[in-house]
């Protein structure tokens, strides 16, 4: 007896049994390309160090005579416009008395000159006395002059910013009494910021004033352009490094930020290539060039690494384009096409 199957079954059987479609054995990676180019780029001498005030952008505050805090009205760190108040001083007493003594004398001075040159003119004086009448009264007139200008001339003090800047330090507190010439505060200019990095004295060498820079914060963030403005001629005792300050321009970089420093100590040529294109992974470094649709693998020294262009040397073919986006995902002698 003959088993006869319904179509909907024999459709079934016919579907579990369907044939599969070999996978393509050259199959192709889709990459982007860009065409070698010969030119020059700086070598990068990196250092690292933190921003600090220039030693001629500071200027540090005093009074040259004794007195007292009486009120502070800025604090460390605080940013200062030129003529604003940091704090107030109040001249000692002593002080204040010997500038009126001072004043004094030179009242009685000029009224001693002026009675000599009358007796002068009736002929009762000399000229001798006369010129020793004079010479009293400039000889307190600088005495005077010299304590005005050492702060005796006012009571009351406002120690104000000589120039746009940041209040770096406060070394007195409020009711401190001080002596005379004694540190008030200390400012330091908004331009007058510099890198200051530690540099091998073998490499140091390498670094001159005037050589272009490029500073980042340790956090992160995109470069900042900069200039070397001092090579120390020294070893820093305490780093075993040589000093350099980088400067930057103004308000870029804060007071006391931890910062990668790039010096361009030197310029080389080779190939500029984009940055992805190479290919430091697996082994030495290397990039793929497209030759007769397949990645041909090249190696090469990288010269001057940089964030977008690598400055390399090798034996690149400058009639084959470089491999640059997925270069990573492909190997020597794959099949390959372009966007």
């Amino acid at each position: 007896m003959k088993a006869f199957l319904s179509l909907p079954l024999l459709l079934l059987l016919a579907g579990c049994g369907g044939s599969t479609e070999a996978p393509d054995a050259d199959a192709t990676a889709l990459v982007s390309t860009a065409p070698p180019t010969r030119g020059t780029a700086p070598v990068w001498l990196t250092a690292y160090g933190s921003a600090t005030p220039s030693q001629t952008g500071t200027v540090t505050l005093s009074v040259n005579q004794p007195g007292q805090v009486t009120r502070l009205v800025a604090t460390s760190g605080a940013k200062v416009h030129a003529g604003e108040a940091i704090l107030i001083f109040a001249v000692a007493p002593t002080a204040r008395t010997q500038y009126e003594q001072a004043a004094t004398q030179v009242r009685l001075a000029r009224e001693q000159r002026d009675t000599t040159r009358r007796l002068l003119a009736q002929q009762l004086a000399t000229n001798d006395q006369m010129t020793q009448a004079e010479k009293a009264v400039a000889d307190a007139e600088t005495a005077l002059a010299a304590l005005a200008k050492e702060g005796a001339a006012s009571a009351v003090q406002i120690i104000r910013a000589p120039f746009d800047g940041v209040v770096t330090t406060i070394p007195v507190a409020q009711g401190d009494r001080t002596q005379p010439g004694a540190a008030l505060a200390t400012v330091a200019r908004s331009n007058g910021i510099v890198i200051t990095v530690g540099v091998p004295a073998g490499q140091a060498v390498q670094v001159r004033q005037g050589q272009d820079a490029r500073v980042r914060l340790l956090d992160g963030g995109a470069f900042v352009a900069g200039r070397v403005v001092r090579v120390d001629g020294t070893v820093n005792p305490q780093t075993k490094l040589v000093d350099v300050d980088v400067g930057v321009p103004a308000g870029t970089v804060l007071s006391g930020t931890g910062t990668q420093v790039d010096i361009a100590t030197a310029t080389r040529s080779g190939w500029l290539v984009p940055h992805q294109a190479v290919v430091t992974a697996d082994g030495d470094p290397h990039l793929f060039q497209i030759a007769a649709g397949k990645a041909k693998q090249v190696t090469v020294t990288i010269l001057s690494p940089g964030a977008k262009t690598d400055l390399v040397d090798g034996p690149i073919d400058a009639r084959l384009p470089l491999i640059v986006d997925g270069a990573y995902q492909v190997s020597s002698g794959a099949s390959v096409r372009t966007h």
